[in-house]
């Protein structure tokens, strides 16, 4: 009966949390600056979607092109070699979510492949031309893309993409997946050991990320999450991991460390300030299979979907409380604009 009680006491907080996350005002709002309503040169007229904005590598200038049109060279390493980085951002609205922790990964990620990136305000300027030109949507995915660049060249290739994503991650988000335990082959300490293979990047080199996903739904699975060979959890093939743990009559939210060969997360990071910022415990923990199957609550977070609850892992059920998810989840409306 002492864990029932326990387990009843954390839902009701929950729900209360759910209730009033999403009206409070005191929480610190992320940078809103890039937002269709307020950058540079409101004149523009939107166009439709998808948009394309090219940056030129040279001067940091920017200019619309025609995203159905051909604009690489077959010879750019970013085509034959995946050799680039990239992040992915959503627009709630007409308003980007946390802009400036992807700018400060996409330094981060171009300064680990060594590649010569655009200063931030070049990307910003981007961002804000795209954004205008798009129609307007409720959910927008901005890509900024950036390569070394032709082979003889002094410039990189730089570009930010964005399309209409309405609706698409509608039903991960209130359904959930099913995740397959695919094992990456490597020690979860490898990271920084081997930096040129880039594991805490976000590499456009994502041939290994498609395969897992594809081997994971031959399987019936709808998502992987990839585990060390020393047996740790790492991260999904797109998102990172974040279980609930109860510990009394309150839950803990853990996901790996980052020092574990794997990506950072922004959306889990904003989820975490969130939380501590209302009085629950975060931490960084290593985890294992095992620590899924007995844990509260499992999601696989990313910018796009924001937070997938995880139904299965290798087919077995995890528990899902649907006031513990709608509780993340206003904490996230709240942090994100």
């Amino acid at each position: 009966m002492g864990a029932l009680h326990a387990r009843m006491a954390c839902e009701n907080r929950f729900q209360r949390d759910a209730n009033t996350s999403s009206m409070s005002h005191d929480m610190p709002v992320e940078d809103r600056s890039l937002s269709t309503h307020d950058a540079s040169g409101a004149g523009m007229t939107a166009t439709g979607s998808p948009i394309l904005v090219m940056i030129d590598g040279r001067d940091g200038t920017h200019a619309l092109a025609d995203a159905s049109a051909p604009q690489l060279r077959v010879d750019d390493p970013i085509v034959s070699h995946g050799d680039g980085v990239f992040e992915t951002m959503l627009a709630t609205h007409g308003v980007l979510r946390k802009p400036e922790a992807h700018l400060r990964r996409l330094a981060a990620s171009a300064a680990a492949a060594g590649l010569d990136a655009p200063d931030a305000q070049v990307w910003r300027d981007a961002v804000a031309t795209a954004m205008r030109a798009h129609r307007p949507c409720a959910d927008m995915m901005v890509k900024l893309v950036l390569g070394r660049g032709p082979h003889g060249t002094a410039a990189c290739t730089a570009w930010v993409y964005a399309a209409d994503c309405s609706g698409r991650f509608d039903a991960v988000r209130r359904h959930g997946v099913d995740a397959l335990l695919l094992e990456r082959g490597c020690d979860a300490a490898l990271g920084p050991r081997a930096p040129w293979l880039l594991l805490g990047a976000k590499s456009l080199s994502y041939a290994l990320n498609t395969a897992a996903l594809r081997h994971a739904r031959s399987q019936g699975a709808d998502d992987a999450v990839f585990v060390s060979a020393d047996g740790f959890i790492l991260e999904g093939a797109t998102s990172n991991v974040i279980i609930a743990r109860r510990d009394g009559d309150d839950v803990v939210l853990l996901t790996p460390p980052h020092d574990a060969s794997l990506l950072p997360g922004t959306t889990q990071a904003a989820l975490f300030d969130a939380a501590r910022h209302r009085g629950w415990r975060t931490a960084y923990a290593a985890l294992t299979p095992d620590d899924l199957f007995t844990a509260e609550g499992v999601w696989l977070s990313s910018s796009l979907r924001l937070l997938a609850p995880v139904n299965r892992v290798d087919g077995r059920a995890l528990m899902r409380s649907p006031a513990l998810d709608a509780a993340l989840f206003a904490l996230l409306d709240t942090t994100l604009g």
